[in-house]
């Protein structure tokens, strides 16, 4: 183990308020959802107005089903707040010199937008991911390579605030130059990877391109967050294999850093439930689904001080389970990650299709690389406008296979997996374009 001074290290156990009962847990949740509410009441330029236009108070939340009273809050809510109050915007609750740092959004569909936090914020932030790291084993005498970017993104200084927590030793790698993130990984013996699935997959490709076996590096943990693939058995399988070493997933967004975590079991990843309120609602319908349905996710902060957010519409589709874990913990748990985007979601003659749902088909069809691409294109309607088909690119792993019989193979697989027809596109390996940050799976095309 190494010696030397170490930020103030989380405690290696597990903490007590993770194994909570249920009812202790959401009498805790409600205490706290009455403060919060009431201190929007009175310092959000946003909240304010809306409960007095909708003339609702804190003191009439007598219980957490209560919360569905209010409207959602939606990304165009938040957009459209910055104009009056620009730059900061509405949400701004705390005065500016008490925020100590502020992320943006990718911007890749409309302005990137700022979120803000203060001391308070960054240290739950860094707790939770400190929580997440211990509940996979990562302590003391790890190394951690953390390719996630650091460059307007959220992700690398969360994590690495959170690995600090738990003792271990951080390499900001950031998401570029392959060529050194492999150096490195070989130099200094790194025992923990994270980053996006894509890119973990690309990393390891790039290893064995150089002569070398990925499977007899020092990783032992590979922590990944950022797009699904982590929670899909046929992606955790595969970079498991790949690596040598247990895959975890982690989720989070920029409005909420992080949200959910898995534990050693790997059997869903838990809801932080003392530091955000989660509901999953139906998509169309907008009204709660039970356990085990799958549904949009929508969040509240319970004590976040900078720019907390009421019934935040993620937009990502989830399944929850609220029975305890059997390693101890009894938050609720995602099973199977996020399973895709409500905006991402395909309707294919009925079927609803998500691209994290061919991915897992084309991950099990053999003589396939693992890069793959969902394209929309004119091919795929039909004269009423409606989708008839999928149409799919993938790669050929190996130069002398028969691309027609793979082909035909995985439009065999699609038809009887996911019960839509597809057309199917093999081509040679090193086509479609790597990603070191998230790849990019559904592309429209004119």
């Amino acid at each position: 183990m190494r010696s030397g001074a170490l930020l103030a290290a989380a405690p290696l156990h597990l903490d007590p308020i993770e194994s909570w009962d249920r009812a202790t847990l959401e009498s805790f949740q409600l205490a706290k959802l009455r403060t919060q509410l009431a201190r929007l009441a009175q310092d959000s330029a946003y909240y304010a107005p809306l409960f007095k236009r909708l003339g609702w108070n804190a003191g009439e939340l007598g219980s957490l089903a209560d919360l569905s009273k209010l409207p959602f809050t939606t990304k165009s809510d938040y957009v459209n707040s910055i104009g009056p109050d620009a730059p900061f915007g509405q949400f701004m609750t705390v005065p500016r010199s008490d925020v100590l740092r502020m992320h943006f959004s990718s911007g890749t569909t409309s302005t990137p937008t700022p979120q803000f936090w203060t001391q308070h914020d960054l240290d739950r932030w860094a707790a939770m991911y400190a929580r997440h790291s211990h509940a996979q084993g990562i302590g003391p005498d790890d190394i951690v390579q953390c390719m996630y970017s650091y460059t307007w993104f959220v992700g690398g200084l969360g994590a690495t605030a959170g690995y600090q927590r738990v003792g271990a030793m951080v390499i900001p790698a950031g998401s570029q130059d392959t060529e050194r993130q492999i150096n490195t990984l070989f130099t200094y013996g790194s025992t923990v990877l994270c980053g996006t699935p894509s890119f973990i997959t690309h990393l390891a490709e790039e290893v064995r391109k150089r002569g070398r076996d990925p499977a007899t590096s020092t990783v032992r943990t590979i922590m990944m967050g950022g797009e699904p693939g982590a929670s899909i058995p046929a992606t955790r399988k595969r970079i498991q294999e790949l690596w040598g070493a247990r895959a975890y997933d982690a989720y989070g967004c920029l409005e909420f850093q992080p949200i959910a975590g898995e534990c050693d079991a790997q059997a869903g990843l838990h809801l932080a439930e003392d530091f955000l309120y989660a509901e999953v609602v139906d998509a169309e319908t907008r009204q709660a689904v039970p356990d085990g349905t799958p549904g949009v996710l929508v969040v509240t902060h319970l004590d976040k001080q900078a720019g907390p957010l009421v019934r935040w519409w993620t937009g990502d589709i989830v399944v929850r389970d609220s029975t305890p874990c059997t390693c101890g913990r009894t938050h609720a748990r995602l099973l199977g990650g996020v399973r895709g985007r409500a905006d991402d979601m395909l309707v294919v003659r009925g079927v609803n299709v998500f691209p994290s749902a061919v991915e897992e088909v084309v991950r099990k069809s053999p003589g396939l690389g693992d890069e793959y691409q969902l394209v929309i294109n004119a091919s795929v309607y039909d004269a009423g406008g409606f989708m008839k088909s999928l149409h799919v690119r993938v790669e050929q792993s190996d130069a002398s296979a028969d691309t027609d019989q793979l082909a035909a193979q995985l439009v065999r697989d699609i038809k009887e997996k996911l019960q839509v027809g597809a057309a199917v596109e093999v081509l040679p390996f090193g086509t479609l374009t790597r990603s070191t940050h998230k790849a990019k799976r559904l592309v429209r095309e004119d």
